[in-house]
């Protein structure tokens, strides 16, 4: 019982320092987001931004030469561009990668989720399609040679527990030969 009871402790000790991280880097990062001054998804996705924590700064001029400046292709191109701590955020990539890639800190210009795929922050509705978050590690950098950094699919087969007695046989220590 101390042995369980202490795992459970440790165990809420690391959620909470996970969290205590996730909660600083959004707390000590500002999201500038260059968009267009009408686009009404581009402000859904400021809004999930904030929702998760980040203070943002809206720039109602338009993506195309940030992203150029930033070093973002038009092939992997959205409807805004984000800059934090160094790094291009291109589309509607959600708030949790962003979160991950301010921790981990990787070397590159940043990510990108290309075009506006249905149920992506900003763009959710009754209609949700899978989608790559891609990580961009140099300048100008096309889809074909990006790195996925996170998939996103709500079609995709969760893994269902096994029945009880299929669970029982897969268990035992039986060897079978042909």
């Amino acid at each position: 019982m101390k042995m369980r009871m202490s795992t459970l402790l440790i165990g809420s000790i690391l959620t909470v320092n996970l969290l205590s991280v996730a909660t600083q880097v959004t707390a000590t990062a500002t999201v500038d987001v260059y968009k267009s001054p009408t686009c009404g998804c581009c402000d859904k996705w400021v809004d999930h931004m904030r929702d998760h924590g980040f203070t943002v700064k809206t720039h109602d001029v338009g993506n195309k030469e940030i992203r150029k400046k930033s070093g973002v292709s038009e092939t992997v191109g959205s409807c805004h561009t984000a800059l934090v701590n160094g790094y291009a955020i291109e589309g509607h990539v959600p708030a949790s990668d962003v979160i991950r890639l301010l921790k981990e800190k990787p070397k590159a210009i940043g990510l990108a989720v290309p075009d506006m795929p249905h149920g992506s922050p900003g763009m959710e509705g009754s209609r949700s399609d899978p989608y790559n978050v891609l990580l961009l590690k140099e300048r100008d950098q096309t889809r074909t040679d990006a790195t996925i950094y996170n998939r996103y699919d709500p079609y995709a087969k969760k893994a269902e527990p096994l029945p009880k007695d299929v669970e029982a046989e897969k268990s035992s220590s039986v060897m079978r030969l042909k």
